[in-house]
């Protein structure tokens, strides 16, 4: 286990570091400019965009913009080119946000993902089990923008549904930020909604795993002794196949983090998906760069518990 660790933990380093390198090249070499004012403004004074460059690094080479910009992530020195603000301290304010959407998006999939499966495998072969591998693969390639504006106008403008953080329908965040009861209210829908496509993935993994342990002889045994078939399903042959439901955590986590870009958006949700977008906008490069390299050390983090939490439900698999 510990020689595991080791090796995972310096292979996320150097993944955090070819990463790091790609999001800053791209980032950069994008078309646009940094300058808050516009670049050709005229009012603006040179001596003021030569400040501007030198403070942010802008008058260097690529190379060097790119270890700077590092060095200062690292010190926390890293600043905002759009309010001068250290861009961890903004980070740090979106980040509870993004992980509760993604925690509760998760839970959401991995619940109604399993039920559907063990559904879908107990009636394998029959019309309930067609029309949900219809349904999943319909959600797969649903685009999540277009399930949220079909939800948001159907809930919100057609049943007067307040459960919406969105500036597009009148309803806000308390405080910006709710809590408690408030805060799991205003989770629910942009929760779902990138819940969907993992919800019609884990029920494919779990059917497809649960139809051939259905068939093995310690499940006929079981039958044969008389025991209740949600017994036989849920305990014993659901057991032995919940291993595609943690390899998809791992597969899931990246998915919800890139999806949730245009979900906040859409819901106004004050995460790191929506700081991403307003930072695209205003070519905020140094934060740019910096979420870029967060998420990533997260879904990072995220496969190594995938690997771990695996070996944990199954006793035959070591981690060497």
């Amino acid at each position: 286990m510990t020689s595991f660790l080791i090796r995972r933990l310096g292979l996320s380093v150097v993944l955090l570091f070819i990463i790091s390198i790609i999001s800053f090249f791209i980032v950069t070499l994008t078309p646009g400019s940094p300058y808050p004012w516009g670049e050709l403004n005229p009012k603006i004074s040179a001596e003021v965009k030569a400040n501007f460059r030198k403070k942010f690094h802008l008058d260097r080479p690529l190379h060097e913009q790119y270890a700077l910009i590092m060095r200062d992530l690292f010190t926390g020195d890293l600043r905002s080119i759009k309010d001068d603000r250290p861009v961890m301290s903004r980070i740090m304010e979106r980040l509870p946000a993004t992980l509760a959407l993604n925690f509760t998006a998760i839970l959401i999939s991995l619940s109604f993902g399993t039920l559907l499966g063990v559904y879908a495998a107990r009636n394998a072969g029959r019309w309930q089990d067609m029309a949900g591998s219809f349904v999943a693969f319909l959600f797969i390639a649903l685009p999540s923008f277009w399930i949220s504006y079909l939800l948001a106008i159907v809930l919100v403008k057609g049943f007067h549904v307040p459960i919406l953080g969105t500036h597009s329908y009148g309803i806000e965040f308390p405080n910006g930020f709710a809590t408690g009861l408030d805060t799991l209210w205003h989770l629910l829908l942009p929760a779902t909604v990138l819940a969907i496509g993992g919800i019609a993935a884990q029920s494919r993994y779990l059917r497809a795993t649960m139809i051939g342990t259905l068939r093995e002889d310690y499940i006929r045994t079981a039958r044969s002794k008389g025991l209740a078939e949600e017994t036989v399903l849920y305990k014993h042959a659901l057991r032995n196949s919940i291993r595609p439901l943690v390899t998809g955590i791992g597969m899931l986590l990246p998915a919800l983090i890139s999806g949730a870009v245009i979900v906040e958006n859409i819901f106004a949700y004050p995460g790191m998906g929506r700081l991403g977008y307003e930072a695209v906008l205003e070519r905020d490069y140094p934060t740019l760069v910096a979420l870029n390299f967060v998420v990533a050390a997260l879904v990072l983090i995220g496969n190594l518990l995938s690997d771990l939490l695996y070996a944990a439900v199954d006793p035959r698999v070591r981690l060497e």
